[in-house]
């Protein structure tokens, strides 16, 4: 008898342990864990693109990031570009060198017409390395394998990569405002090569217009105050030059990450028509960088020489 009871009490509590009322312990931990898994799953595919290039290494202990391996990889492939363009020159240019006269040529021409003659001879050497620069930078960013390779997990959905070991250029806001820095420090030696420092203070500061008597010392007292705007303008514009450059680059990849893992298993073809849009996107972009900043020039240094080589 005492071993039938045995039996039967064991039987109990192992019939009882698997009903939902006396393990509520367990069957709550269980949904419990796994929503947890699906929220950090859900979490870590919701935060795309990092808005910060992550340093190369498993452990990101390197300080190379993937943007500067990037942006070193264009400039060494441009080098030697123009050094093969260039070994045998032509007087009939053909192949590699026609191609890099063309566009050295209509890069030329077209802001010889905006700055003038006078500016361009001075400031192309700028304006058409940036332009080159970023337009390839932008492109190079959209062949595949840069941001999908590198260091990562296994997820429910496959390899996912954490640690990039390529990036665009672009999309790192430490390149952007260093070209934009470089600019403001070239913009402040033209201005000082065409105007000297008092044609810059009085075009910043100085009355415009011809007044007389009180009319005269208000128009003074107020374009000092807007001399004063018209520097923070000034100021500001490395910044917005960044970020314009960069928010649109960086905008254009999430994109395209957010495409490959809109639908499981089509993430190589959804992203397929955004390319053609990316690649007209980089030339764009390229190009306003270059025109702001010729343009920013041009405001500057007009003093010296109208637009079209007029000069005053």
């Amino acid at each position: 008898m005492q071993l039938i009871r045995t039996i039967i009490l064991a039987s109990l509590i192992w019939v009882g342990s698997s009903l939902p009322g006396l393990s509520a312990e367990r069957t709550a931990a269980a949904p419990a864990a796994e929503n947890a898994a699906q929220a950090e799953g859900a979490k870590h595919e919701e935060q795309g693109l990092s808005p910060d290039a992550m340093r190369l290494g498993s452990s990101g202990s390197s300080f190379v990031t993937g943007s500067m391996v990037v942006t070193w990889i264009v400039a060494l492939g441009l080098i030697v570009f123009a050094q093969f363009a260039t070994r045998k020159m032509a007087l009939v240019p053909a192949g590699a060198q026609n191609f890099l006269e063309w566009l050295v040529e209509a890069l030329y021409e077209f802001l010889e017409g905006i700055i003038g003659s006078k500016l361009v001879k001075r400031t192309f050497w700028f304006f058409a390395t940036v332009f080159i620069f970023i337009l390839f930078t932008n492109w190079f960013g959209l062949i595949p394998g840069v941001g999908t390779i590198g260091w990562g997990t296994a997820g429910p959905h496959g390899f996912e990569v954490a640690r990039p070991l390529l990036r665009g250029g672009n999309a790192d806001l430490n390149m952007t405002a260093a070209m934009s820095m470089i600019f403001f420090a070239c913009w402040i030696v033209w201005a000082i090569q065409s105007v000297g420092v008092k044609g810059i203070f009085l075009d910043l500061f100085g009355p415009k217009g011809d007044t007389a008597g009180f009319m005269k010392i208000l128009m003074v007292v107020v374009f000092f105050l807007v001399g004063f705007l018209e520097v923070l303008s000034i100021l500001f514009r490395p910044i917005s030059l960044s970020f314009r450059l960069y928010g649109n680059i960086f905008a254009g990849e999430n994109m395209l990450e957010s495409m490959a893992r809109l639908v499981p298993g089509f993430g190589w073809l959804l992203p397929v028509p955004f390319y053609f849009m990316e690649l007209l996107v980089g030339i764009v972009q390229a190009l306003v960088f270059m025109l702001l900043t010729a343009v920013f020039t041009m405001l500057i240094c007009m003093h010296e020489e109208e637009p079209g080589g007029a000069a005053h």
